[in-house]
């Protein structure tokens, strides 16, 4: 059952890990499937050996329906964004080198810089700290949860959301990729902000091709 969902689940695994975004047995994954269950990540296996058999499926609720063994604590981050967003069929959690210094630095991703980040992801929100695997987890994303599609866990990582898997990893991708640039940019003496009368275009494409809602801009 959602073998072809499975098998995409395994290959954005081993993508965050041949790209550095999370170690040893670090980072979740998870995708919605059809009947509204859960296909996630199994706890305590590294994201570059995974199987179909480390992929376990619970319900919304987080009970386990098929598959053995202790399902990710960090569950909750994934039921949660699948609860509160209907528009979300996947969830990225990892631990990318600069996007998480950034949120050791107690910095979000919330300037006006990259045009094509606006475009396809808005602004990133750093959320406050919470304990990993607690409900304060969730909790600290609930100012954010209804607009942004992407979200810096103070002194944690990163989660991102998208309506497939592959949306949802490329977003991670672009996020690492942004936050890389902008430590290299202050290194050459600070990053600039394009210019604000440019901001409204680019808001009114951001709506009409990639659905990333203007109220994403008005809540940091």
């Amino acid at each position: 059952m959602f073998l072809n969902l499975k098998k995409e689940l395994v290959r954005i695994c081993h993508k965050v890990y041949e790209k550095g975004f999370v170690s040893a047995y670090d980072g979740n994954i998870s995708a919605l499937t059809p009947d509204k269950t859960v296909l996630i990540t199994r706890s305590g296996v590294c994201k570059g050996e995974v199987t179909e058999d480390d992929i376990y499926e619970v319900d919304l609720r987080g009970r386990m329906i098929r598959g053995r063994g202790k399902v990710s604590t960090e569950i909750k981050i994934h039921l949660f964004a699948y609860e509160m967003r209907k528009d979300v069929k996947a969830v990225v959690h990892c631990h990318p080198v600069f996007t998480t210094a950034f949120s050791v630095a107690g910095e979000g991703l919330t300037k006006n810089i990259f045009p094509e980040v606006i475009l396809t992801m808005g602004k990133v929100p750093l959320c406050d700290y919470a304990t990993p695997s607690t409900d304060d987890v969730p909790k600290s994303m609930v100012p954010y949860i209804q607009h942004a599609w992407a979200f810096l866990l103070k002194n944690h990582g990163a989660v991102t959301l998208g309506p497939d898997l592959q949306k949802a990893y490329y977003k991670m991708e672009k996020l690492e990729h942004a936050a890389k640039i902008i430590f290299i940019a202050r290194l050459l003496g600070g990053e600039q902000e394009f210019p604000k009368n440019k901001l409204a275009e680019l808001l009114r494409i951001s709506e009409e091709v990639y659905g990333i809602k203007p109220d994403n801009r008005n809540i940091f």
